[in-house]
């Protein structure tokens, strides 16, 4: 499949330039389509945030941070950080820099006096999508495969990240990705296939180039000719929503807590208070020392440990709070992070890395605390059930 793709879509062009997103190739196909086809417009496959991190290089601040902590975005952060910081090192490998083909379409449409639309779903609400529309099971499977990849070393050279672009690999690697974590494959491929297709056929000009990831082409030419056939506001909005509402999680938050209540009060109306408080201090500690551990695993202060231990009794049985909160904020209030470590969040190459690096850490001590607290649960319950 070429990499240029002409479609006539009610008497106008669009030409879709398929590319990988780290190539030098891809690089010098987008200035060349563009410098040849004199399009009235530029579409990138970019939303706001991400045209703003490419050309002003990731920049973070303290406020983000403890806006992070104060939404247990921790999870998603992290997720975002390791797969911006494997694209740079795939980057350094070959000697350009994540994004430059999309940075090289807007500067040759500035240089040719041509608009530019960014045609990409914000990329907060599509990660934010991805994890509420995700099942527990593929949320666990997606972490292995993410915790695997830190440690994993294959070498990778331009010609593998050139066959990217061919039909047939990008193809199984979809389908492969679709069988193990069906959710993430429809939000970050399909659902972005139907919304940049309909913002490419919303753009009123004649004849439009536009620049898109090799994985996205298909999907979009499959749907370009739905979307010219017409479509709602709604629709749109739709795409652009994150799904509200209680969680399977949530509901098992209230089902252990109301278990756990149940447990007390009938070892209480069997066995007296002696038993019930008993069995308050094994929850106590189960917990907490599970969750300080946690804290403990990823370098964290021990006054974080000491926060984590006492939170997590109490956030165990509360479905919208967490450990990981409390022991992030007195984190982030013992180790401030230093503008070292905000400027060193996209040169991350190995998970020690993460560790040192005191914003990386805040988001590891949160992770870990509410792992063990978990851990702690499904420890606590079955053993306080043979007390009683």
């Amino acid at each position: 499949m070429t990499n240029v793709n002409r479609l006539n879509v009610g008497g106008r062009e669009i030409i879709l330039v398929g590319t990988a997103h780290i190539s030098k190739k891809s690089v010098e196909l987008v200035r060349e389509t563009i410098n040849a086809e004199k399009p009235d417009v530029v579409a990138i496959e970019l939303c706001g945030r991400r045209n703003e991190a490419i050309k002003n290089k990731e920049r973070w601040d303290e406020t983000e941070i403890h806006q992070v902590i104060k939404t247990g975005g921790s999870y998603m952060l992290l997720m975002q950080l390791f797969l911006g910081n494997l694209q740079r090192k795939l980057g350094d490998e070959i000697g350009v820099k994540p994004g430059a083909e999309m940075l090289e379409a807007i500067n040759a449409a500035n240089d040719a006096g041509i608009p530019v639309a960014l045609v990409d779903r914000d990329i907060a609400v599509t990660l934010k999508r991805a994890f509420a529309l995700m099942p527990l099971r593929e949320k666990l499977h997606l972490a292995y495969d993410l915790v695997l990849g830190i440690f994993e070393r294959e070498e990778i050279n331009e010609d593998l990240i050139e066959k990217l672009k061919e039909k047939d690999m990008l193809t199984e690697i979809m389908e492969d990705l679709a069988k193990e974590v069906p959710s993430v494959k429809r939000v970050l491929i399909d659902e972005r296939d139907e919304y940049i297709a309909k913002k490419i056929v919303a753009i009123n000009a004649r004849k439009i180039v536009a620049v898109v990831g090799a994985g996205h082409v298909q999907g979009i030419i499959n749907r370009i000719n739905a979307a010219a056939s017409g479509w709602h506001t709604a629709e749109m909005h739709a795409l652009e929503s994150v799904p509200v509402g209680k969680s399977r999680l949530m509901y098992m938050g209230y089902a252990i807590t109301l278990i756990f209540t149940c447990m007390v009060a009938w070892g209480f109306y069997q066995h007296g208070s002696d038993i019930a408080v008993e069995m308050l201090v094994k929850w106590f500690l189960i917990h907490g020392t599970l969750s300080a551990l946690g804290v403990l695993i990823a370098f964290g202060h021990p006054f974080s440990a000491a926060a984590a231990f006492v939170a997590a009794p109490f956030t165990s049985l509360h479905p919208i709070l967490a450990a990981g909160w409390f022991a992030g904020a007195v984190e982030a209030w013992v180790r401030k992070p230093r503008v070292m470590d905000f400027e060193g969040l996209m040169k991350l190459n190995s998970f020690a890395d993460y560790r040192k690096n005191r914003v990386t850490r805040i988001f590891l001590v949160m992770t870990f605390a509410n792992i063990g607290s978990s851990i702690g649960t499904f420890i606590a319950l079955p053993y306080l059930a043979t007390i009683v």
